[in-house]
């Protein structure tokens, strides 16, 4: 399993996470064999916005005197009262349901306070303003919450809580139908937008977790899919993992087997994993983009070239650090000996060669 750090607190964080939106359907016994599934094979990271009560008592149990070997995303808003999952803004409510998540997941404190699903702008000022983050600042001096996170489809959302100085985590949906398509219930904002966003999230130090990084099985069907083809998981986990700021993907997971397929992609070929197959069929706004998939490796002259292009858009995009990054890779653009491989592998049309001229002229070697 590969870990990423947390910018802001330094947790590593598994590449594969565990989302558990769909498994209180499989029953107590199986929920808590998939926990110890994920434990035994380096999962550390659950977001518990479920369908229903049903995951906290059974991870609860499962999780017994193994508390600290797992990150949770609790949300301030999702309510289990009924059993069912609710959605509320009511304070009281919130206050209830999360001490309720905590007694069932028999633990004191929680790692990651997420403000629930807001996806419109009044919403946000709602809980900025009506007590909720009030109430999650509370737990966290009090030491309660280690992290406060946002869970948001909407960018311009995400902005404005970025602005607001107060996230250490970001939950967001990213797959490539919602990065290429036309804005709709879900896909809101554009290529641009929705890129402008992860590259702000890395440069501020917030991590981001994946949901609806199958755009909830859209993209692995040919029929549903807006590209007209279908595409693997394996392939949507590499492209939500290869957006600037992203630490972690949350499959939903159903059950064990589905758990042991998701595992699959830790040891799976890069074939398996390469989602090229979208310069083909996502729309011309791709063409000339590095969307850092490494199609083009190996590099003949040792050039992580996916790498070496995040680090200059992010830094284009107002990224202070990303020049130290860059800086302390063994090879640079300037290392370039203009072989033209890259250009001839690139799915997207990109012009390395003639890019890696600017990016060794940009940071000055």
């Amino acid at each position: 399993m590969e870990y990423r750090r947390l910018p802001h607190g330094g947790e590593a964080i598994s590449v594969l996470g565990f989302g558990t939106s769909s498994i209180g359907m499989a029953g107590d016994r199986e929920i808590e064999a998939a926990m110890a599934m994920a434990l035994e094979n380096g999962i550390n990271y659950f977001d518990m916005a479920s369908a229903d009560a049903a995951p906290f008592p059974a991870f609860g149990r499962a999780l017994a005197g193994q508390r600290e070997k797992v990150y949770f995303q609790i949300h301030f808003g999702a309510d289990y009262q009924s059993g069912k999952y609710g959605w509320t803004t009511d304070l009281e409510a919130i206050k209830r349901s999360v001490d309720w998540q905590i007694s069932s997941l028999r633990t004191d404190y929680i790692d990651f306070g997420f403000l629930h699903c807001i996806d419109e702008e009044a919403d946000l000022q709602h809980v900025l303003k009506g007590g909720t983050l009030d109430f999650i600042l509370q737990l966290k001096k009090q030491g309660v919450v280690r992290h406060i996170g946002l869970s948001s489809h909407t960018p311009q959302v995400v902005n404005q809580a970025l602005d607001a100085g107060i996230l250490d985590m970001l939950m967001f949906s990213i797959n490539p139908a919602y990065d290429y398509e036309q804005e709709g219930e879900f896909a809101i904002g554009g290529v641009q937008e929705r890129r402008r966003l992860y590259q702000r999230c890395e440069a501020e130090g917030v991590g981001i977790s994946v949901m609806k990084a199958f755009s909830g099985g859209q993209l692995l069907n040919a029929k549903t899919s807006p590209f007209g083809r279908a595409l693997t998981e394996y392939q949507c986990i590499r492209y939500a993992l290869d957006k600037p700021g992203v630490l972690t993907v949350l499959p939903g997971v159903r059950n064990c087997g589905d758990l042991k397929r998701i595992l699959g992609f830790v040891d799976a070929a890069p074939e398996e994993k390469d989602y090229s197959v979208l310069a083909s069929v996502a729309p011309q706004e791709t063409e000339g983009v590095c969307v850092y998939c490494n199609h083009c490796q190996p590099c003949p002259a040792g050039l992580d070239v996916g790498l070496i292009n995040k680090y200059y858009d992010l830094a284009l995009a107002g990224d202070v650090l990303a020049g130290d990054h860059y800086a302390n890779l063994e090879k640079k653009a300037g290392d370039c000996v203009g072989c033209g491989h890259c250009d001839a592998r690139c799915p997207f049309h990109v012009r390395q060669t003639e890019r890696m001229e600017k990016i060794r002229a940009y940071f000055g070697e």
